[in-house]
């Protein structure tokens, strides 16, 4: 795969001051540029951008996937194997509360991944999941 250019993603949360606390020091993202309406995250060489927006009432979605219930919408990114474990491992020592645990997704088929599921204290969703064989990222 060759080098991928980082993207840029802004998202909403209805409470700067605690989702910059959970993005600073529990997910434990280097914080970059700031105001006192939003924060520049590094994302795993990526651009995040928490914007305080008031909350707004909002319906859950999700889709079912590999026998779970996915959110929709949801983010996140596609991490190295021994990277994802170890996210996980500091994500369970801070008592995240998982919308699906780390587990191994499509066991033994194509497109086999790690993946977990949890929110942010605004209520976005984040997947991250990681390839043995990131050949199988696309595959069908």
């Amino acid at each position: 795969m060759s080098k991928l250019s980082p993207f840029h993603l802004a998202i909403p949360v209805n409470n700067l001051s605690e989702c910059r606390n959970f993005y600073t020091n529990i997910l434990n993202f280097e914080e970059g540029r700031s105001s006192d309406h939003w924060v520049d995250y590094n994302f795993f060489g990526h651009q995040l951008v928490i914007h305080y927006k008031e909350k707004i009432e909002e319906d859950s979605h999700s889709n079912p996937v590999d026998g779970k219930d996915v959110p929709v919408p949801h983010f996140g990114v596609v991490l190295e194997w021994n990277k994802f474990w170890e996210f996980a491992e500091l994500l369970k020592s801070k008592d995240i509360k998982f919308i699906i645990e780390p587990y191994i997704r499509f066991e033994g088929k194509v497109g086999e991944q790690a993946t977990m599921f949890f929110k942010d204290p605004s209520g976005n969703a984040l997947e991250f999941k990681a390839f043995k064989d990131i050949g199988q990222l696309f595959a069908k």
